[in-house]
Order: structure tokens, then C-alpha cells, then sequence
């Protein structure tokens, strides 16, 4: 196995780590916190991934994708924070005013987990940012501890992943997801 982490610039590869079953679904395409809630709320259906689409020909694609060979196997959603939501929230605290990039969700097709895929993303993303000339990229995963965190919620990642990655706490934070709280955590990149 060979896993390649690249910028997500070519949209035929997202829908099948982020994509519906259903064409019609009116599921997350890692847009909630990427967009504001009213634009959120109205793309509907086969508009969300339209929309998915249109950033990846953009300038800062919006993420990076991890292929083994040519099958794309996973995702990281990265961007600079203040063109996301976590610019303006009231749970996940703002730590001082440098630029930082925000990486916030990390997700492993079914069939490819436990095998280090998390983990090359979540380095993917450090160096997307990094080209981009992010000072600090920072995320939000769950402490979780030695709990089990239910997959379909585990888009955040945990906090001993990114501990491995070499991220450090930089403060708490009042989110909660699937039970368990958010954390802020940060890595420096000057």
C-alpha cells in the first residue's frame, strides 16, 4: 500500500469519499462549516456537490484527498479559518490574531480504515497549509481518551492522532460531538 495525499483539484475523485449514495441527498459534502448556514440550508441535492465542484477548480482547492494507487480512500477538509465557520463561533475559542488554517474534518472511506490513512491526511493537510503559507494550522478533535467514538461522528478526529502529528492542546473549548469534548489544538508552522 502506497497512499499518495494531494490537493483535492480534481472533483471526480471527492465523490466517492464524500459523496451520497443517493444523488439526491441533502448530506454534508464537508460544506457546514466551510459555508455560511443560509447558503448551507439552500443547496439541496445534486447542489451540493455542484458547489463541491466549483472549489475544486478554485484557486485553494478544499482539502486534500489520500489515494492508494488511483482510488481515492480518504479526505481532510483544511482552509484558512477565517473563511470558515469557526471564524465566528461562540464554542471554539479564537486563540490570538495570526492566520491560521483550520483542518477540521478528517475521513476514511469504509474498507480502508486502520491503516494509517488518518494519519497520512492529517500530514497531507499540515503540508497543504504549510505551501499555502499558513503560520499555524489548528483543529478541533475529540478528547475522547480510551472511549469509543461512534464513526459516522469521528469526522474531527481525536485528539491522540493529532497529538502524533505533532499538534498541542492550545485551550478547551464548551463543543461537544458525539458526547465527548472538542478541544483546540495547534501546530506551528513558522
Amino acid at each position: 500500500m502506497v497512499i499518495s495525499v494531494r490537493p483535492a483539484s480534481v472533483f471526480e475523485d471527492v465523490p466517492a469519499v464524500l459523496g451520497p449514495k443517493s444523488p439526491g441527498a441533502n448530506v454534508c459534502w464537508c460544506l457546514s462549516y466551510r459555508i455560511p448556514s443560509k447558503l448551507n440550508n439552500e443547496l439541496r441535492g445534486p447542489a451540493r456537490g455542484d458547489y463541491v465542484a466549483g472549489l475544486c477548480r478554485g484557486e485553494t482547492p478544499p482539502g486534500v484527498l489520500a489515494h492508494d494507487g488511483d482510488e481515492p480512500v480518504g479526505w481532510a477538509a483544511v482552509a484558512p479559518r477565517a473563511d470558515t465557520s469557526y471564524a465566528r463561533s461562540r464554542t471554539i475559542p479564537k486563540v490570538d490574531d495570526l492566520p491560521v488554517w483550520s483542518l477540521w474534518c478528517v475521513r476514511v472511506r469504509p474498507g480502508h480504515r486502520g491503516r494509517g490513512i488518518s494519519h497520512a491526511l492529517i500530514a497531507g493537510a499540515v503540508e497543504f497549509a504549510r505551501a499555502r503559507g499558513a503560520p499555524v494550522i489548528e483543529a478541533y478533535p475529540l478528547d475522547n481518551g480510551d472511549a469509543k467514538v461512534d464513526l459516522t461522528m469521528a469526522y474531527a478526529g481525536i485528539r491522540k492522532n493529532f497529538e502524533r502529528a505533532g499538534f498541542v492542546h492550545a485551550a478547551d473549548t464548551t463543543s461537544l460531538l458525539a458526547g465527548h469534548p472538542r478541544i483546540l489544538m495547534r501546530l506551528d508552522l513558522r
